[in-house]
């Protein structure tokens, strides 16, 4: 496998049946500074309310306690699994670190920043690899959710995830806390390699999170990249889906009120072009507000959160019912 592209290696992206032929991945870049951004990622300007909500949610205080109970209550289906395990990927500045704060926050009953959030603009704050244990209150269980927060995709060579980087994380060879460097791969050499992980070593599901405000700003050539990457991860198994942050903060009456986040064509448009993206049917998306100036929680952005927690954990799931079969049907003779 050669050095080469800002993915850091070359590999084969033939399809069967298809002749061979081995190219370099485009890395994690909004491309050439002089590269406008598409026109397929151009809002139209709508900012009319729909009639009739494009989803179905509860903005209870009932259904927001019904949703903690199911995340709290989920167990793997595997019993050598302890947690599950949860990467999330996206570009820098995407909110991934403010994602899990805000999960722990609702869980705590109150604010806190326990993934370290940064204020840089072109580099990515978080440099290793981290994984938060979602927990719960006071006199309650904690959960068996695991949330891995790594380096940001960056627009750079030298600024951000290599696709050699992330498949290890992905596969559990990547040791917790460790400093990724795009000119120094993950390999047997690594302090805390890990050569043999367990299937609770591994991730089981890849929540990719894009900027709903950067959406018309994304080159189009970033598309490519996620796509490709999407292609890897599933030969490894794993299900994906995408959480589309900031959505506060491309319309006003979201903003004043998140249970309109359904009844907006603005986010609907923004999820529509999320999925053009990344490849995939909006219906493995899920708008979130994330938590950032606020002190206090609010239950219609809790509901929304903890949605997204058990959309999550539908295709974590998945991933256990096509691993288990695998341990359990005898070999054919």
């Amino acid at each position: 496998m050669e050095k080469s592209g800002i993915f850091g290696y070359g590999f084969s992206t033939t399809l069967p049946g298809a002749t061979s032929t081995t190219t370099s991945a485009p890395g994690f870049c909004l491309g050439p500074p002089e590269a406008a951004p598409s026109p397929f990622f151009a809002f139209t300007g709508l900012q009319s309310k729909l009639e009739c909500a494009w989803r179905d949610v509860q903005w209870t205080e009932e259904q927001k306690k019904n949703l903690m109970k199911t995340v709290s209550s989920y167990k793997p289906s595997c019993k050598d699994v302890l947690h599950a395990r949860v990467l999330l990927l996206g570009p820098v500045r995407s909110g991934k670190s403010s994602f899990i704060s805000s999960v722990q926050s609702l869980f705590n009953g109150r604010v806190t920043n326990r993934a370290m959030v940064g204020s840089s603009l072109n580099t990515s704050f978080t440099k290793k690899l981290q994984s938060f244990a979602i927990r719960a209150q006071k006199g309650e269980d904690s959960t068996r959710l695991v949330l891995c927060d790594s380096m940001g995709l960056g627009d750079g060579d030298m600024t951000g995830l290599t696709l050699h980087d992330i498949l290890s994380v992905i596969k559990g060879h990547v040791p917790e806390g460790h400093k990724f460097s795009p000119d120094q791969p993950v390999g047997t050499e690594t302090p805390g390699y890990v050569k043999k992980p367990s299937v609770g070593d591994k991730i089981h599901c890849v929540a990719f999170v894009v900027d709903a405000s950067k959406i018309t700003s994304y080159n189009k050539g970033f598309s490519s990249t996620f796509k490709l990457l999407r292609e890897h991860i599933s030969e490894l198994g794993v299900h994906q889906v995408a959480l589309l942050t900031h959505i506060d903060q491309i319309c006003q009456e979201t903003a004043k009120d998140i249970s309109l986040v359904y009844k907006s064509l603005r986010v609907q448009e923004a999820m529509n072009k999320a999925g053009a993206l990344l490849g995939m049917s909006t219906s493995y998306i899920v708008p979130v507000k994330n938590y950032s100036s606020e002190l206090d929680l609010d239950v219609n952005a809790d509901v929304l959160l903890l949605s997204a927690v058990d959309h999550i954990l539908q295709y974590v799931d998945l991933f256990f019912q096509d691993y288990l079969p695998q341990q359990t049907v005898p070999m054919l003779r």
